[in-house]
């Protein structure tokens, strides 16, 4: 298919790059032009300066930017996606972000007679790489199978979750799951130092029953031993906490642990952890 690529961050940069190797036509923008440049230089593909031009002639254009207002911007700006992309042709917006956005996206690409799909991701940086991310969609059916074989191309799982809006819901509740997990590990590691036992041993035990996680299995190790510089930063996951606690106020959910462990990673970015791996949160037990 021909197909456009907008955002060549951490994800979106090897995103693009599994459309090209699967054999479709790419075009990429970026912000920073030197990352579109870096791209065409290492992928068949070619770039645009806007995201209009990069838009123009796409069956679909894929995006993967930061939050509500980069995505207003890529999509709905001046030399936004939408005034550049020809009628009958589809959006899959791969960016984390609010429900709220996706439905005024939808809204307005339906009105130029183009298709919408909110599509965030679970995975990280190495699922990215690695063409192995989950994907949790929101659009409507025909859209979705329209897309989804295209996104195979990244993806080990694709699952329509409902109507537009129900792929970052989904996102939330991903989020609100992996921070209780992430926060009950690390008060289990901490108990097992000051209990004096060896963490290997314990986790070696434990991994095998039911308190097995895919964070216990990728990231005890580094927790134990301090090492945080990668994986999926601590800004981002806070970004993430506050559009579901921001949900969580309209539809009355009360995510009581949430606002407990965002405070906790309020304190991890207090102690410069910024860009720390989300399984920090061990550092602020120390």
């Amino acid at each position: 298919m021909r197909t456009t690529f907008a955002g060549l961050g951490v994800m979106g940069y090897p995103m693009a790059g599994f459309l090209a190797r699967a054999g479709h036509e790419v075009r990429v923008y970026n912000r920073t032009a030197s990352k579109t440049e870096s791209w065409t230089k290492q992928f068949a593909g070619s770039s645009a300066t806007t995201p209009a031009a990069a838009a123009k002639n796409a069956e679909i254009v894929f995006c993967c930017v930061g939050n509500d207002d980069d995505v207003r911007e890529v999509i709905l700006g001046e030399q936004g996606v939408l005034n550049g992309i020809p009628s009958g042709a589809l959006i899959v917006d791969h960016t984390t972000a609010s429900a709220k956005i996706a439905r005024e996206i939808h809204g307005a690409a339906a009105d130029k007679g183009v298709g919408f799909l909110d599509a965030p991701v679970s995975g990280g940086q190495a699922g990215a790489e690695n063409g192995q991310l989950t994907v949790m969609v929101g659009g409507n059916a025909e859209d979705f199978e329209r897309a989804a074989p295209v996104i195979d191309s990244y993806a080990k799982a694709i699952t329509h979750i409902g109507p537009v809006g129900s792929g970052q819901l989904a996102k939330m509740v991903n989020q609100i799951c992996i921070a209780g997990i992430v926060q009950g590990l690390s008060e289990g590691l901490h108990f097992a130092e000051r209990a004096g036992l060896d963490a290997a041993v314990v986790i070696e035990s434990i991994s095998k029953g039911a308190a097995q996680s895919w964070q216990m299995d990728n990231r005890w190790r580094t927790m134990v031993d301090g090492e945080f510089d990668f994986g999926f930063a601590v800004d981002w996951m806070r970004k993430d906490l506050g559009i579901a606690l921001e949900e969580a106020r309209r539809n009355g959910a009360r995510l009581e642990l949430t606002e407990l462990v965002d405070r906790f990673y309020a304190e991890v970015q207090a102690m410069g952890g910024q860009r720390w791996d989300t399984s920090s949160l061990i550092a602020r037990l120390s």
